[in-house]
């Protein structure tokens, strides 16, 4: 089950601390992994190309994905308000940054909060942020490049799920005007 968009905004509404909901919102905003997401480092930001670069990710593979411009005002709020040093979401472990396991328990109040019943774990806002992509027209490709996908049939699996925008496309049909029915007399011999 796919959070919708609504589910999304108002899950985030109820992060609790402003550290998880800035993680979260990486989460989603970005489609990184939960782990990509709490290594961010403060030099990982490119806000001149708008851009976040993941260190390592799955595969040990480096990438840059997407930064908009609502998730850039509220990483420079972040940072502003708690200037953090090496990584970007400092953990309580000197030196370490925030633990899965605190964003994951983060998560769950915050899925409380919300009243949302659908089981809401850091991974389904990267799932959102797929589907929602896929749903609004992007193509396949640019959504593999971004997840940071080896194979293509690995994010295929996201078109399953959009199923939704698949039913809800007009056909061209519809955008014609009323073709008018033909008439069902026969025509005159004489002509």
């Amino acid at each position: 089950m796919v959070l919708s968009r609504e589910e999304v905004r108002r899950f985030l509404g109820c992060v609790g601390s402003l550290k998880h909901r800035t993680i979260l919102m990486v989460a989603y905003g970005a489609g990184l992994r939960v782990t990509e997401a709490t290594h961010l480092k403060v030099t990982d930001i490119d806000s001149q190309r708008m851009m976040l670069r993941v260190n390592q990710g799955k595969g040990q593979k480096d990438r840059y994905v997407m930064l908009s411009t609502h998730l850039l005002e509220h990483l420079r709020d972040y940072w502003k308000r708690t200037r953090p040093q090496e990584w970007f979401f400092p953990g309580d472990v000197f030196g370490q940054p925030v633990t899965r396991d605190a964003v994951a328990a983060a998560c769950q109040k915050a899925r409380q909060r919300a009243g949302i019943a659908k089981p809401i774990t850091p991974h389904s806002l990267r799932h959102a942020f797929a589907t929602h992509l896929l749903e609004s027209g992007t193509d396949l490709r640019t959504i593999q490049l971004l997840l940071g996908h080896r194979s293509l049939s690995t994010t295929s699996r996201y078109l399953k799920v959009a199923t939704q925008t698949v039913c809800a496309t007009r056909s061209p049909l519809d955008l014609l005007p009323p073709v008018p029915l033909p008439d069902e007399r026969p025509a005159p011999t004489y002509f």
